[in-house]
């Protein structure tokens, strides 16, 4: 593997703003602060596709982003904490899909769907059909 190293044309300040890094340099906190800005930018979430009257579909997203971050690591958990939220507020038989790289085709009860991306490639599917 050859590896060839260049003097850029601006610097990675001028780029993205802020102090140059120090390369090479362990402790700096440059990868930290990629992470950060990286998070930044994906952390909202995207709507893909919804039907929802808007003060429903507010509040679905704001459950959906809230059960996203405290179970990160665990989908499962956050599809349950969705759907008994939902089915508390506004009736059952809601369903909920949480994963990456999936596609789907559903039978739902009109103004019941939202389809949201969050975190960059986490995706949410949250429907109701009786």
């Amino acid at each position: 593997m050859v590896h060839c190293f260049s003097q850029p044309t601006h610097s990675r300040a001028e780029v993205f703003g802020g102090e140059t890094p120090r390369v090479g340099m362990a402790g700096t906190g440059e990868g930290k602060k990629e992470e950060a800005d990286y998070k930044r930018l994906h952390s909202f979430p995207l709507i893909r596709h919804t039907d929802m009257p808007e003060e429903m579909r507010v509040e679905t997203m704001e459950l959906c982003v809230t059960a996203c971050e405290k179970f990160a690591t665990n989908n499962e958990s956050a599809a349950k904490m969705i759907k008994e939220s939902m089915d508390k507020k506004f009736g059952s038989s809601w369903h909920v899909v949480i994963g990456e790289g999936f596609g789907f085709e559903v039978t739902h009860e009109v103004k019941n769907l939202l389809y949201m991306f969050f975190g960059g490639s986490l995706a949410v599917c949250v429907w109701k059909c009786s």
